[in-house]
């Protein structure tokens, strides 16, 4: 049976549970309001009656410059109804990057938040473009909305729904379009993994415009009639008390918000009765074990990618263990492929994850404007099977676990030994006095390439000295995968979810 749509999906919930928890906002003044699903559909259909009003028809974008707050989402919701593109961006995005944004995709109309406003005019005026600019907070909802009925649209599965831009950690990020059976698939096949029910709340405090927020928290919680509690802003000290205000059950975090998460929360916080925790990139024993006792249950990696839609592989093990991403799951069909002879690798040794799925269904549809790139990322095998090509590496344990290595180009040889540099980060950011660290390559005229560490103290006023950190490496690396220079720095460049931008930290060495 076909998918359906993501409008379909939003609609048949409506009928079902309108009367439902749907979602509760936690302003930055710590105020909550909440909507049942029928109350936010209110909000949905007014913001739908609003695009249609200033010009957007079917096949439109609409460019999303906002901070979390409940609009983000009725537009989401609204452009999924119009058989509109959204284009959601990172709100803190520069003029520079506007202009190549609005370039790219030729809105019809863009949302922004008031204090952001200049800059995104500044954007907006050479391209004529009509914006809105919006608190940013609950209010939103009564400004976006037109005294009309919204058209009634019929909307396609293979429709656009959204343009998303990768992290772009390595490179400049491309535009990933999702289609609205994408987001209908994602969403039922997350319910599923996760076991998701009406009694369930997800705690959403990373961006809503990266996909972990939208895919595996939204999209499932609409499919099952479980509800979100979104904030507007992450906040590493405050999460702990935040997740037991709004009374969350499961939550979807990143490794290095994780780490902040334990460095900042006051020892005295009392622990959590969380049911499901999903984390992503590579977590330190220590760290997955202190988390563990903090949000009283343990974290399970995940592997997915905003291409992948649902996720490819989860630790879905009674105890799952902080190093392993599992299996794959929700009926994925995943192989590794060694980079160098295109067979598979043997156990144990990396691979490249490949994902077989449908285009604009399982699989992203395309690269905006991009069909070399869109080339490259997809193969289609002799029975006619197309297959996801990830850039990431993968090990097999035994038994088909797989555990995570890093991108491909994260993976350095030292005197002919593989080394992910994806792992040493996760061992030296357990380093004492470290709050974070990243690793990269540096050239070697005698091993080929060495890693070299980059580290964020703890405290700044009395950062871990190189002697320390090189003692604590003997003791807890294997030789090639210790680092050869220590270098202490204030803070990491980041993507707003936490990805690690290595190529902006040392422009002296090679990206990667």
């Amino acid at each position: 049976m076909p998918p359906g749509t993501f409008a379909e999906l939003w609609s048949a919930r409506i009928a079902s549970t309108p009367g439902q928890m749907f979602l509760l906002f936690q302003d930055s003044d710590g105020s909550v309001t909440r909507w049942t699903y029928g109350e936010f559909d209110v909000a949905v259909r007014r913001c739908q009656a609003q695009l249609a009003a200033v010009g957007v028809r079917r096949g439109d974008a609409v460019h999303v410059a906002l901070r979390n707050c409940p609009a983000f989402v009725a537009l989401w919701l609204a452009c999924a109804a119009q058989g509109a593109c959204l284009v959601p961006v990172d709100p803190s995005s520069s003029e520079r990057d506007l202009v190549q944004q609005l370039n790219r995709v030729r809105p019809r109309v863009g949302f922004c938040g008031t204090g952001r406003a200049l800059t995104y005019r500044a954007a907006a005026a050479p391209v004529g473009l009509t914006y809105i600019a919006l608190a940013e907070s609950a209010s939103d909802l009564e400004q976006l909305g037109a005294p009309l009925a919204p058209p009634r649209i019929e909307v396609a599965e293979g429709d656009r729904l959204a343009v998303m831009f990768t992290s772009g950690t390595t490179s400049q990020p491309k535009g990933a379009v999702v289609t609205q059976a994408n987001y209908r698939e994602v969403a039922q096949v997350m319910s599923k993994i996760v076991g998701l029910g009406a009694a369930h709340r997800w705690y959403v405090t990373l961006p809503l415009f990266h996909a972990n927020a939208q895919y595996y928290c939204f999209a499932p919680a609409i499919a099952a009639g479980a509800s979100v509690a979104l904030t507007s802003r992450f906040s590493a000290s405050g999460w702990v008390r935040g997740a037991r205000e709004l009374e969350v059950t499961h939550a979807s975090l990143f490794a290095a918000p994780i780490r902040m998460i334990l460095a900042r929360t006051d020892e005295a916080e009392r622990h959590l009765a969380l049911e499901h925790v999903w984390f992503a990139q590579s977590l330190g024993r220590v760290h997955f074990e202190r988390f563990a006792e903090l949000v009283g249950v343990p974290p399970r990696q995940l592997y997915g990618m905003t291409e992948t839609l649902a996720i490819v592989c989860a630790d879905q093990d009674a105890v799952p263990q902080p190093e392993l991403i599992g299996r794959p799951a929700g009926g994925r069909h995943v192989r590794l492929v060694d980079p160098t002879t295109g067979r598979a690798p043997a156990v144990g040794a990396p691979g490249e994850i490949r994902v077989a799925g449908v285009r604009g269904r399982s699989l992203f549809l395309e690269y905006l404007d991009a069909p070399e790139a869109t080339a490259r990322a997809f193969e289609v095998d002799d029975a006619g099977v197309t297959w996801l090509r990830t850039g990431d590496l993968a090990a097999d344990v035994g038994d088909g676990v797989l555990r995570f290595v890093g991108r491909a180009d994260d993976v350095i040889k030292v005197a002919g030994e593989n080394v992910s540099l994806t792992e040493v980060e996760a061992v030296v950011a357990q380093a004492p006095g470290v709050l974070e660290a990243a690793v990269l390559s540096k050239p070697d005229p005698v091993r080929d390439a060495v890693p070299v560490a980059y580290v964020v103290p703890v405290d700044p006023a009395a950062p871990p000295s190189t002697r320390d950190l090189e003692a604590w490496s003997r003791d807890n690396l294997s030789p090639a995968a210790r680092p050869r220079e220590w270098h202490v720095i204030d803070a990491l460049p980041r993507t707003s979810v936490g990805k690690v931008r290595r190529f902006m930290i040392d422009p002296s060495l090679p990206d990667g």
